[in-house]
């Protein structure tokens, strides 16, 4: 593997080995981290990367599209067939361009949007103050009202949406570990003449396996989401979409009808240029390997994973944010639980082989870069085929490690193990 780079640059070819053997030995707990199977790997790095293709399928603006634009519309028929939407955009480079795009598609500046407080789960997209959306957009925030349950204020949401008049009302987040009731929010929208925007990118594994719902089963308009974390594709974004489909050379109308059209027109020309076809080819791949069978059965086991671990968290009286978990995420309270803060407790478990990221709680009294939480995940360990029984022994690994965190015999013990369960478990080459 990396027969080129290694010839060519050493210094590259050791970070590429590095990383390989990394992954391999060690269990990948970030929710927003996932294993890709070969075969999207080779479409990433695929003869693709030298082509230019500005514009859609169809209608581009450089010639010799005839190959890029059959992977393009492959991309959009799967991912339209698995949200059951009318348009699908799959240019946008991450979840952050996706959900800028989507903005940058329906308001004006200065409009206002009602998103997830960052504190209480939401994403620094939704509104965060260091973020220059934040600078051209109003946001205003909605939180959870129980901490201990994961209740959001949904009586709350409609009375500041009531009071503020916002053009988007958006239900998504990043560290947040209960489903959203879809209904609530755009029974919401539709009363105060809102948008519904869902930003799904750590449940669309979970949607298109059919054990998370769909937010296009309850009326929004947009969804937004990544290609990775839950659905196990390339790193990438997508826009999804209702309306309806026309030439994104015509500027349309600002109408929630026409939002598919709009929402090209915002990607390209207006956010980004050429897409890279390289990864658009990677997402078919991945679309295609979410709509097999096995696909289903793998997002069902995420659930189970994080719900194993959380139960053992809970047993060891660790306290849980949300009182628990019903999708791939769980959000524990350390600082209170074991007086370690995230930094620390991240620290720790890196050195076990256990990669997860130090993560705020909802109203928390520490800093940001040492926060009284840590946030893991199961989609990665559950495309290593962990079960139950595994991952609770994971968690039970996460928590001997950190209650022994000076104790170098114990840790290296426990790195032992972890080596031992990735080699029983290796990273998968193929998922169909």
């Amino acid at each position: 593997m990396y027969d080129y780079v290694r010839k060519q640059d050493n210094e590259v070819f050791a970070a590429l080995e590095g990383e390989e053997q990394r992954e391999a030995e060690g269990l990948e707990l970030i929710p927003s981290e996932n294993y890709v199977s070969k075969a999207v790997r080779e479409a990433n790095g695929s003869c693709l990367t030298n082509k230019y293709s500005e514009g859609y399928p169809g209608k581009r603006y450089y010639g010799g599209q005839e190959f890029t634009d059959k992977v393009e519309q492959l991309a959009i028929d799967r991912a339209k067939k698995i949200f059951g939407c009318d348009h699908a955009n799959v240019q946008p480079l991450g979840g952050a361009n996706a959900n800028i795009g989507a903005y940058f598609a329906w308001l004006d500046p200065g409009d206002t949007v009602l998103g997830m407080d960052l504190g209480h789960g939401g994403h620094l997209t939704h509104g965060a103050p260091v973020t220059y959306m934040a600078k051209l957009y109003r946001f205003i925030r909605y939180k959870m009202k129980n901490i201990e349950t994961g209740e959001i204020d949904y009586d709350e949401m409609r009375e500041i949406a009531k009071k503020e008049k916002p053009k988007i009302i958006l239900g998504g987040f990043s560290g947040y570990p209960r489903e959203l009731d879809w209904q609530k929010i755009s029974d919401i929208a539709k009363e105060v003449g809102a948008v519904a925007m869902a930003d799904v990118a750590h449940i669309a594994g979970l949607i298109a396996g059919g054990v998370a719902k769909n937010p296009f089963d309850y009326g929004f308009q947009i969804v937004t989401t990544t290609t990775h974390k839950t659905l196990r594709g390339p790193r990438g974004g997508m826009i999804l979409s209702k309306g309806i489909v026309s030439s994104p050379l015509k500027a349309p109308e600002k109408t929630v009808e026409n939002l598919p059209t709009l929402i090209d027109r915002s990607v390209f020309p207006g956010l980004q240029g050429g897409p890279h076809m390289n990864n658009i080819a990677a997402k078919a791949i991945a679309l295609g390997e979410a709509m097999q069978p096995p696909f289903k059965g793998y997002a069902a086991q995420i659930v189970k994973n994080a719900r194993a671990m959380a139960k053992v968290f809970q047993d060891a009286n660790i306290r849980l944010i949300a009182g628990g978990t019903d999708n791939h995420l769980v959000l524990a309270d350390v600082w209170s639980s074991l007086s370690l803060g995230g930094k620390d407790a991240e620290g720790t478990l890196d050195k076990v082989g256990i990669t997860l990221n130090k993560n705020a709680i909802a109203d928390d009294t520490r800093k940001p870069f040492d926060p009284s939480g840590i946030r893991f995940g199961t989609p990665a360990i559950t495309t290593r085929k962990f079960t139950e029984k595994e991952s609770a022994r994971v968690a039970e690994l996460m928590i001997e490690a950190m209650q022994n965190k000076s104790e170098e015999k114990k840790l290296s013990a426990i790195r032992e193990e972890i080596r031992t369960l990735c080699k029983k478990f290796p990273i998968p080459e193929s998922f169909v």
